[in-house]
């Protein structure tokens, strides 16, 4: 027989206080003022029934849910990606420390947010990867919750590393190395803006240096290994590079593969850098030189970010935190 649940009646009676002041204690309602004393004798009281106010009326006497939603712009974030998993792991690590619950969703799923935000279910959200266009993005904006961006945005609180330098930081590193015809992989279509700003930060470095960063040069994967290992393939057609920049990591290892199909070493015939500095990259064959994007110190921050401002009863700065990337120099770059 299942045991019983303990009530608040049972708090009540043992603390020798009302029921509406056990709610007042435990829901944690603000602006209502208990004794210390009276506060004690109440929690001492659920703690030895082992007593915990049910979620629906802690948010009747908070009127909030204390919980947020996080939108993941790319459904196949979750699938290939490992970046999303050490970002959401940072967030429900921070949300959890507050006292907050977690929910994710696919960013084109805009009308579950909208079922989420209307039944009150969710405080604020937290989106991951901006897209530029058709992202369902301006349908959260009009939801009316405070909203943190992990990407680039120009109209709302964001965290984020400079992608343009961070690439040029990549690519200057291959040309200090000797490298002069330098292809690139976006891991993503460019309407995707972090793609886009790594592009731009390839082509402007190796523009500067009187390189060729023409079409030929340049292909757009599909956030799979498998895409970047045929986007190689399509540049290794047409060109001979002798480095490929690829916009993360999963791609990396894909061009990688290509590379040894085409029967190339690496990094003799043609170097290899990515973007993330994921946990594998460090165990690829050779072991990968990339871009260290600090995933977790980002997540962290943004779930930081939203939840200070839910406290305060007010919309996140719009401004940009920028968080440095790092160069992790491994045998793929010679």
């Amino acid at each position: 027989m299942r045991p019983k649940r303990p009530t608040s009646f049972e708090v009540a009676r043992i603390a020798g206080v009302s029921r509406s002041t056990v709610s007042v204690v435990l829901n944690g309602t603000e602006g209502v003022t208990i004794a210390e004393q009276t506060r004690e004798r109440v929690l001492k009281a659920a703690e030895s029934l082992g007593y915990v106010p049910s979620y629906a009326a802690r948010q009747l006497a908070s009127g909030r849910s204390r919980t947020i939603g996080v939108a993941i712009s790319y459904s196949e974030y979750l699938k290939v990606d490992a970046y999303i998993p050490q970002a959401l792991y940072a967030i429900n690590e921070a949300a959890v420390a507050r006292d907050y619950d977690v929910i994710v969703e696919y960013l084109g799923r805009t009308d579950a947010f909208e079922t989420l935000a209307k039944g009150r279910q969710i405080d604020g959200l937290i989106v991951v990867g901006e897209k530029r266009r058709g992202s369902g993005l301006e349908t959260l904006k009009g939801l009316g919750l405070p909203l943190v961006v992990i990407g680039p945005s120009s109209d709302q609180a964001s965290v984020d590393v400079d992608n343009r330098v961070a690439t040029t930081r990549a690519v200057e590193h291959l040309q200090q190395k000797g490298r002069k015809r330098l292809a690139y992989i976006a891991y993503a279509p460019t309407e995707d803006g972090s793609s886009r700003e790594r592009v731009e930060g390839w082509r402007q470095a190796v523009e500067a240096a009187g390189g060729d960063a023409s079409e030929a040069w340049f292909e757009v994967a599909n956030f799979t290994a498998e895409s970047g290992r045929l986007a190689a393939l399509r540049i290794l057609h047409r060109v001979q590079p002798d480095a490929i920049v690829c916009g993360n990591d999963m791609i990396a290892f894909g061009a990688m593969t290509a590379l040894r199909e085409q029967g190339m070493t690496i990094p003799d015939d043609v170097a290899v850098t990515g973007f993330d500095d994921i946990p594998l990259a460090a165990h690829a064959v050779p072991p990968l030189t990339t871009m260290r994007l600090p995933a977790e110190p980002m997540g962290r921050e943004a779930a930081t970010c939203l939840i200070d401002a839910l406290e305060q009863d007010s919309e996140p700065a719009v401004s940009a935190q920028v968080v440095p990337a790092s160069l992790i120099e491994r045998e793929s770059s010679g």
